[in-house]
């Protein structure tokens, strides 16, 4: 049964007062407890009740239910005990976030793909070796502000690059955050790392670590733990390419007292987005410039007067324009898809028309 009041135990894997609200709102039944779940595996998850971890069945019927929305890290579930010894998810309760991204579906349309749920802040984990990239940062930075979840930019490796060299990259980095975003320079050896990043881990909140492979993720996982709970690996000495060392997303406990999930490297992010007009909170800064456009209707591509193209490096802009592209591709349905790509044959067989044209003249 649900609990009447939120004990320490649940307060120690994640639970907030938000969602202790949620949980009491619903029915209680019999012999069906709280938990968290900690780890999804193929056929069932491992949920923690704030004593212990369990594994857990996944019914049809509740896989059926929840569809693209499956269950992920982070989530809140009643399970109950219908034999002894095995546990049962019955009911998942609805995430107050939920960070996702889009994939393939494998006949080309997108579809939503659930990372982790019910998270307090993000950690955007991006190296200062050769994996950084101040575009690839703007989309993670995109997929939080998406999710509704605050962020944080973590910058390791920075005891590798020369003072001057450190500065230019966090100077970088700083030109593709909003206003108020935290952001941190850091050896996530070091143990300054976790006392940095503690406001963000006091008992009872949550934190998911997001980054590529090779970024640190793991590393700052286990300093943050204080132990190695996690493997990590040297990333290549050709090109700084990390190795996937995490390969299942996994909520740990951190030492501070607040819940960590550390998440693979993502190869592919794609934004869980169905309007481009969403996109204006994460490119703030192309939003104010616009106003001062001579066109009111200007797309910031050829217009003249343009403001953003003036103010903004070629860069972001481009960077804006390609987000938002893949915002409109991922809201066509399957039919929609399918005209679009007739019209770019035809677009490419008028062109290679035109070339051949122009060579024989």
């Amino acid at each position: 049964m649900t609990t009447a009041s939120p004990t320490d135990s649940l307060i120690g894997i994640g639970l907030t007062a938000a969602m202790f609200q949620q949980l009491i709102a619903r029915p209680a039944h019999v012999g069906e407890s709280p938990m968290r779940v900690i780890e999804v595996r193929r056929d069932a998850v491992c949920v923690h009740d704030g004593l212990h971890v369990r594994p857990a069945i996944v019914p049809p019927t509740i896989v059926q239910s929840l569809t693209d929305d499956a269950l992920a890290v982070g989530d809140w579930v009643l399970v109950d005990e219908p034999a002894p010894q095995r546990w049962r998810v019955v009911e998942r309760v609805p995430p107050l976030t939920q960070i996702a991204r889009r994939t393939n579906d494998g006949r080309g349309a997108a579809k939503r793909q659930v990372l982790v749920a019910n998270v307090d802040t993000a950690l955007l984990v991006m190296g200062l070796d050769h994996d950084f990239n101040a575009r690839r940062l703007e989309r993670y930075l995109a997929l939080a502000h998406l999710s509704h979840v605050p962020a944080v930019l973590v910058l390791t490796k920075a005891d590798t690059l020369a003072p001057a060299a450190l500065e230019r990259r966090i100077d970088e980095a700083r030109e593709s955050l909003s206003a108020g975003t935290p952001m941190f320079a850091l050896d996530t050896r070091s143990a300054d790392a976790a006392a940095c990043l503690a406001p963000w881990l006091g008992r009872g909140q949550t934190v998911v670590l997001l980054g590529s492979s090779g970024a640190g993720k793991s590393t700052l996982t286990n300093t943050l733990c204080g132990e190695p709970l996690q493997d990590t690996a040297a990333v290549r000495i050709d090109d700084g390419r990390g190795r996937h060392t995490t390969t299942t997303r996994t909520l740990r406990f951190a030492s501070s007292g607040g819940c960590v999930i550390d998440t693979p490297g993502l190869r592919a992010l794609r934004l869980d987005i169905d309007d481009a007009q969403e996109l204006a909170g994460v490119f703030d800064d192309v939003s104010k410039l616009a106003l001062l456009c001579r066109f009111r209707n200007c797309r910031h591509q050829n217009e003249p007067g343009c403001a953003v193209r003036e103010g903004l490096p070629a860069e972001r802009v481009r960077n804006f324009h390609k987000l938002q592209r893949e915002a409109r591709r991922d809201s066509l349905n399957a039919l929609e898809m399918r005209e679009q790509r007739r019209d770019w044959k035809m677009r490419g067989r008028e062109g290679a028309m035109r070339a051949r044209a122009k060579r024989g003249s």
